[in-house]
């Protein structure tokens, strides 16, 4: 009997250095971010995590704001 491993399902809670990467900004800037209460996240026991929804309300953030100025 073949029991191949089955994959993972892509993390739905990410660390801020991960968010950081994949909003392609610094470790600094995600954290100023937060604490500007413009990128939400979670508490879990002394970790902060961010779920992935809420860098894609950050990202819909930006761009309200960036048409905004238009």
């Amino acid at each position: 009997m073949d029991t191949a491993p089955t994959a993972l399902p892509p993390a739905r809670l990410v660390r801020v250095d991960v968010a950081a990467e994949i909003l392609s900004v610094k470790r600094s800037t995600a954290y100023e971010e937060i604490r500007l209460g413009r990128l939400r996240t979670v508490q879990i026991g002394r970790c902060r995590r961010i779920p992935t929804e809420y860098i894609e309300e950050y990202i819909d953030l930006l761009k309200r704001e960036a048409s905004a100025t238009f």
